[in-house]
């Protein structure tokens, strides 16, 4: 578990059931993360979409959301919107994942989202990394199923400007989502801000969390 006052994490880890859900729930900490440590070895995991045109735009959305880092990203095939109908599979894909890496942080899906797939995977996560800082990212949606963070990263102006940049250039797939917009991205990231008293953020969901207030 990542504590407070550890220092720069060297080691994360993405997972994402689609793909697209790690560049809108936490591009801008990748960004953030990557450029203040080159070099940070990035393992990136989505569990969708595989062997097609959005694999494609996901492996060059990662690259670009993660400049400079030693990025090993994966894209599985399994069936979008049926992720818990293939639950031991999506299992034996975390656990893979989770034997090859050691991460400080670890950046997933909300474990109450409404999407089942996100909510699937987001479960998995926490069983697997049971001893990692795992931050719930948030995906806006038709569900309107936001509530109230409780970590919040800081993002520069530009860092989350360059974040709606990228999801807009790297997605054409996606662009004919009423969601699927600048304005709701930078408003989200506006209003994430105003809670953590900075311009603009990224908020997250922390089910468990250790604290090492005296070392």
């Amino acid at each position: 578990m990542i504590r407070l006052g550890a220092g720069a994490p060297d080691r994360i880890v993405a997972v994402g059931a689609h793909c697209d859900d790690i560049a809108i729930g936490a591009g801008g900490t990748l960004l953030t993360m990557c450029q203040a440590r080159p070099g940070i070895r990035v393992d990136a995991l989505v569990l969708s979409g595989g062997g097609g045109e959005r694999e494609q735009e996901e492996r060059a959305a990662l690259a670009a959301f993660c400049p400079g880092a030693d990025l090993r990203p994966t894209v599985a095939k399994l069936p979008d919107g049926r992720l818990p109908a293939h639950w031991a599979e999506a299992k034996a894909a975390v656990e893979e994942l989770r034997g090859q890496t050691e991460p400080q942080v670890v950046l997933a899906p909300r474990t109450d989202d409404a999407h089942q797939d996100h909510r699937t995977l987001a479960r998995l996560v926490t069983t697997a990394f049971r001893d990692h800082l795992v931050l719930g990212y948030e995906i806006v949606k038709w569900d309107g199923d936001l509530g109230r963070p409780v970590a919040y990263q800081p993002l520069a102006p530009g860092t989350a400007e360059e974040k709606v940049r990228l999801l807009q250039e790297h997605y054409p797939s996606q662009r004919h989502r009423p969601w699927y917009d600048p304005e709701a991205f930078l408003g989200l990231a506006r209003i994430r801000g105003i809670e953590c008293h900075a311009r603009y953020a990224e908020a997250f969901a922390v089910t468990k969390l250790t604290l090492n207030l005296g070392g």
